[in-house]
């Protein structure tokens, strides 16, 4: 076969390598409010392993530090800045 009909070929780009985003010098604790953030959504959810590329046992550490921050105020719960909270009750409109 014919190697310019061959279907599906892989470009030949250079592989960049991304960064971790945790350096090796990074401590994971809950006094890091500057590496912490980096972690949360905007709602003030932590945002999972594959988003932030981070390995499993870093992932672990990272979920208990944040634990920790809410647990003695340093962190909020939930991050509501003008959002409303309420639900619609269903989304078709009720038949009377």
């Amino acid at each position: 076969m014919d190697k310019s009909k061959r279907p599906f070929l892989k470009s030949k780009r250079p592989f960049r390598r991304r960064l971790p985003p945790i350096q090796p010098g990074d401590r994971i604790e809950y006094r890091n409010m500057s590496l912490i953030s980096r972690f949360i959504s905007d709602q003030g959810k932590i945002l999972a392993r594959r988003v932030k590329r981070l390995t499993l046992k870093q992932q672990r550490l990272m979920t208990l530090a944040i634990k920790q921050a809410r647990i003695l105020s340093s962190l909020p719960f939930l991050n509501n800045e003008g959002e409303s909270t309420a639900r619609p009750t269903s989304l078709r409109a009720r038949k009377k």
